[in-house]
């Protein structure tokens, strides 16, 4: 009896195993939709019907794992902050970003003019009406402002115990913001890249003027060259 009973409990583990994948699965296809909607409909448009049909799952499907649109929404600020977040470690200092500040500057304006940035201008909208969601965005975005910052700081081997380098980053990362604003309305990418190249020149002057060590050739294949990371950002 024992082998039997075994062998039944191993079957209901092998049979649990691919619910649980589908379930996981499911779970991201509806915040991957829930994230596309806001980008493409803003909050007005993306409501639960509309990120299950986006997900090709049937509305009682998206409702099991989300009871409310607030519940979805509330995941989906979450699975935004944590993919920002994967995006930005991509630019790892010893990437192919490293010792070309053009490079570093023109990746992070992609991080801001992209469909993840989109999606979360317009959970920022939502949040300033929806009480629900205002505190879980704000809080997430602090985090990701923070990493963001501190990411910058290393790509371009900013010294920020050096007077006004945080303030010079911080400008940047703010232009950068801006240039995602203005991509909501039209895709100016010549005028982007203009942008971008007047940026780079203007982070080399005051960084190494400032007396930023200067991010060359060699540390892109050299990480003991590289600029000692200095702390992040916690304003």
């Amino acid at each position: 009896m024992g082998g039997v009973s075994g062998a039944v409990n191993t079957a209901d583990r092998a049979e649990r195993v691919p619910k649980q994948d589908r379930s996981r699965a499911t779970r991201r296809r509806l915040l991957e939709a829930a994230v596309s909607c806001l980008a493409e409909r803003g909050w007005a448009g993306s409501t639960v019907s509309a990120v299950a049909e986006h997900a090709g799952v049937s509305r009682g499907a998206a409702q099991h794992h989300f009871p409310t649109r607030e519940d979805l929404f509330t995941a989906a600020v979450e699975y935004v902050a944590e993919e920002r977040s994967v995006a930005l470690r991509a630019l790892s200092p010893e990437g192919p970003a490293a010792g070309d500040r053009r490079v570093v500057v023109s990746a992070l304006v992609d991080l801001y003019t992209g469909p993840l940035f989109r999606a979360a201008l317009h959970l920022w909208v939502a949040a300033s009406d929806e009480e629900q969601l205002r505190g879980r965005v704000t809080e997430l975005e602090a985090r990701v402002g923070r990493e963001t910052h501190r990411i910058a700081v290393d790509l371009l081997g900013a010294d920020e115990s050096r007077p006004g380098t945080r303030e010079t980053v911080q400008g940047f990362l703010d232009m950068a913001r801006g240039l995602g604003l203005a991509n909501l309305l039209t895709d100016d990418a010549g005028r982007r890249e203009r942008v971008v190249e007047q940026w780079a020149r203007l982070l080399d002057g005051a960084l190494d003027r400032g007396g930023a060590a200067p991010r060359s050739t060699a540390s892109a294949t050299d990480p003991a060259s590289a600029t000692t990371p200095q702390p992040p950002f916690t304003d």
